[in-house]
């Protein structure tokens, strides 16, 4: 079955066309991604902004394209955290469906972390039984799922993202380092609050996934242009996170734009990935992090498409 998932985040629409037989996806046929703020504003105002939603639809004029010259079988919408919470979400979420004939599916917490952890896990040993963190930094949440094979026990969703975290704390022009430590703290409360001590001490490895973890490890491997393939299964050190955040931290906008294996788009909102990361890491006494190309879309591809 030829599956389309279009994941609308806080921060970036993406799209997956890829085939699936059984429990696994056979081929990817097109992957797309595109910075479009949909989530800007929403912390603040509770609302989905106008002209945020014209750049999901400009977006979504190009997509559809790609979904018809692939012919796609099903054909999917999966929106989270900015779409949820924002008073207009509901309203939003129809006209995506109306306009481009997408099955939309506004996802719960525990949805989205769920399809997360089913996405990561999909092409691993499910008689792998090492208690394993997936870590999904979006722009208004970041979802935490811990698991073991392919059976998440836990999983928590956190009003900690790259958007919202940026619009709540980072106003200068380079950071200052007053900024960064009240993100920290934002963070570390948050993350506190949402993981119990035993789950934890439980955790054995990480899993990254989207645009934070993968620009990561792109911009440690310099790689220009992105190469997915370099990318996915590569393992980011804490202190490699460190050194990138002093990095990012230190630039102004425009020139953090132009950072080797860094998509311009993602340049104002990717310290407060960082400091997300490393705190989850700090948060489980991890040293490093796996950084998998294998997400939501792979996961509402084998959990909603191929139902």
């Amino acid at each position: 079955m030829r599956i389309a998932v279009v994941d609308i985040g806080t921060n970036s629409t993406r799209l997956l066309v890829c085939d699936v037989e059984g429990e696994r996806v056979t081929d990817e046929l097109e992957r797309r991604s595109t910075v479009t703020r949909l989530g800007a504003g929403v912390d603040a105002d509770g609302r989905l902004s106008e002209e945020a939603m014209a750049r999901v639809f400009a977006t979504l004029d190009e997509y559809r394209q790609l979904i018809d010259r692939h012919e796609a079988d099903r054909k999917i919408a999966v929106l989270t955290s900015a779409v949820r919470e924002a008073t207009n979400g509901g309203e939003f979420a129809e006209q995506v469906e109306l306009r481009y004939g997408l099955e939309a599916h506004v996802l719960s917490g525990d949805q989205e972390a769920s399809l997360t952890f089913l996405g990561a896990t999909s092409e691993r040993d499910p008689e792998d039984r090492t208690p394993t963190a997936v870590i999904d930094i979006g722009g208004g949440s970041t979802e935490i799922v811990i698991g073991a094979g392919r059976e998440p026990s836990f999983h928590v969703s956190t009003r900690a993202g790259v958007v919202r975290q940026t619009e709540r704390h980072i106003h200068s022009d380079p950071p200052t380092e007053a900024e960064l430590e009240q993100t920290r703290e934002d963070v570390r409360s948050v993350l506190l609050e949402g993981v119990p001590e035993d789950r934890r001490r439980a955790v054995e490895h990480a899993i990254g996934v989207a645009g934070t973890a993968t620009s990561l490890a792109a911009i440690a491997q310099k790689l220009e242009p992105y190469d997915p393939e370099k990318v996915h299964g590569y393992r980011l050190s804490l202190t490699q996170c460190d050194e990138i955040l002093g990095q990012m931290a230190a630039l102004p906008l425009d020139e953090r734009r132009r950072v080797p294996g860094l998509h311009p788009d993602r340049a104002p909102t990717i310290v407060a990935g960082i400091v997300i990361l490393l705190e989850v890491l700090k948060l489980f006494g991890l040293d490093g992090v796996e950084i998998s190309e294998h997400d939501i879309l792979r996961g509402a591809a084998l959990g909603l498409g191929a139902r």
